[in-house]
């Protein structure tokens, strides 16, 4: 968290301005327990069943996010078990989350996932199909979107990050200001062990850690 406020206070914003997740793919309940016990509050999750299983063995207190990729046959069991779902990338998968927490009586969280950098091995929306994503959730009242999410293509060198880290942070600013119902984009969730710093310069509110929170994953 050090690191994360210095790279806060170099672009004049306040330490606590950005949350560090906790991304525990592949990592033990015991590892998110021992996190969570030194002072985490967020835990980052990228398939349904893992997530599932680890929740029931931890029992301290803890935001849960969905990061990777959802699919809408797992939309139920992700409403039950996480708090956030960061990985929204299609209109039918927002109806399907809406609908679940309709069947609840709860507001789903989510986040739009942006692929800015085009690539195929990757989900999320393409940079010119967010608006309408977001018009298109606006009228579902139990889905709010709480901000955006990306993982930019990796380069060796992570400055290469930056620019799309830049570009994610203008699509929020521009979507903003638009008052669509139920759209309230506070977060900006980017950034990762080799690339946060560059990020949370770029205005980065979720910086997502794995491997220099956790150590190398066991798989």
């Amino acid at each position: 968290m050090d690191r994360i406020g210095e790279a806060a206070a170099k672009s004049g914003r306040a330490a606590g301005a950005v949350k560090l997740l906790g991304a525990a793919k592949l990592q033990n309940a015991e590892a998110i327990r021992a996190a969570i016990a030194a002072g985490l509050a967020l835990v980052g999750e990228n398939y349904v069943q893992e997530a599932q299983d680890k929740k029931k063995a931890v029992i301290e207190p803890a935001e849960w996010h969905m990061i990777g990729h959802l699919q809408r046959n797992k939309a139920k069991t992700a409403v039950e078990i996480f708090d956030v779902i960061e990985s929204l990338d299609s209109i039918a998968l927002a109806r399907e989350l809406d609908k679940e927490g309709r069947r609840r009586g709860k507001i789903v969280r989510a986040f739009v996932e942006v692929n800015l950098g085009g690539e195929e091995s990757k989900t999320g929306v393409a940079k010119n199909a967010v608006e309408a994503l977001l018009a298109h959730t606006a009228p579902l009242a139990n889905l709010r979107i709480e901000g955006l999410m990306t993982v930019p293509p990796f380069g060796e060198n992570p400055e290469e990050s930056r620019r799309y880290f830049r570009e994610l942070a203008e699509l929020k600013e521009k979507f903003a200001t638009l008052g669509m119902a139920n759209v309230d984009l506070k977060e900006l969730s980017m950034g990762m062990t080799h690339d946060y710093a560059g990020a949370v310069e770029e205005g980065a509110t979720i910086v997502r850690i794995g491997t220099a929170l956790f150590g190398p994953r066991n798989g």
